[in-house]
């Protein structure tokens, strides 16, 4: 008989893409996080930067309460600032490796054990390996950071030609980094997202089986291929919808290959969160309900 999901993978969510609106709004940040952590579903939840010191503190004593896993995103801060890792600029670059130490703090103030990171932009292939120099050096002064911290850093894989255009758009140029860094850093690892593979032109089995010495997390959610489409890119919709790529089947298989490779397994710890977002008057629990009843369904065909 197939274990019991619960008991082979920690379920986690992306907060700040189910809840949107917490950005922009103390009342809605507290009551969501308060919301998973009040969800016994969720073992795992991933925070981002909170301007407002009191409300941080006030998130902060939730998740202590939470017994649940912390991950700090700094993604969005990366994309929202411009902050480039590889930048050919050095002073834009320090800026950025900067500004990416600076979140530390945050970080373990709100309890964190893992923080994500996404490369720069991609400049082309003239450039690109010059670029992924840069990267890696910034990456190591990053994880020598954390690491005095007791923070595991992880490089999440975004798409190069479609939406993000980032520089580590490809799994295979992940593994490069990381196979740079691993041996200095142990903890270190590469986040692997459902929603982001038909991005790169990436099967989830052959993704997995590369990156397999390297996965420390896993983002699962959706996206749309179809030019003109409204939610066209990299935006995260619901599983499912019309137009959309991944649903049960393409979970199922992802979570296959994770299982294969010993990512999951009965008795293991290692976590897979929804990366999911509410379409415009959608409410945020329809879309997690949605993305809980997917991994259900995926998980029955495991």
């Amino acid at each position: 008989m197939k274990p019991d999901l619960h008991s082979c993978m920690r379920v986690g969510i992306v907060h700040g893409m189910a809840y949107p609106g917490a950005a922009q709004d103390t009342g809605i940040l507290l009551e969501s996080v308060r919301s998973v952590c009040c969800d016994p579903f969720f073992e795992s939840i991933e925070v981002t930067h909170i301007e407002d010191p009191e409300a941080r503190t006030e998130v902060a004593k939730l998740l202590q309460g939470s017994h649940m896993e912390v991950g700090f995103a700094c993604q969005p801060v990366q994309l929202g600032r411009k902050l480039d890792l590889n930048a050919f600029d050095e002073a834009a670059r320090a800026a950025a490796v900067r500004a990416v130490k600076e979140l530390l703090a945050e970080a373990v103030e709100l309890g964190a054990t893992k923080l994500a990171v996404v490369s720069g932009p991609d400049p082309g292939p003239a450039r690109r390996e010059e670029a992924i120099e840069l990267l890696v050096d910034s990456l190591g002064e990053v994880c020598a950071a954390a690491e005095a911290l007791g923070i595991s850093v992880v490089l999440e894989v975004f798409d190069r030609g479609i939406d993000k255009k980032a520089l580590i758009g490809s799994t295979r140029d992940a593994v490069r980094v990381a196979a740079r860094l691993r041996p200095r850093f142990p903890d270190f690892g590469l986040m692997l997202d459902l929603s982001h593979l038909p991005l790169q032109g990436e099967r989830p089995r052959a993704a997995v089986e590369l990156a397999r010495d390297y996965i420390t997390h896993i983002h699962v959610g959706n996206c749309v291929l179809e030019p003109g489409h409204p939610l066209y890119g990299d935006l995260h919709p619901p599983f499912g919808i019309p137009g959309g790529v991944n649903d049960v089947d393409e979970l199922a298989e992802f979570l296959r290959a994770l299982w294969r490779i010993g990512y999951l397994q009965d008795g293991g710890e290692r976590t897979v969160a929804f990366e999911v977002r509410p379409r415009e008057g959608e409410a945020s629990e329809i879309v997690i309900a949605n993305a809980k009843r997917t991994l259900l369904a995926a998980w029955r065909r495991v």
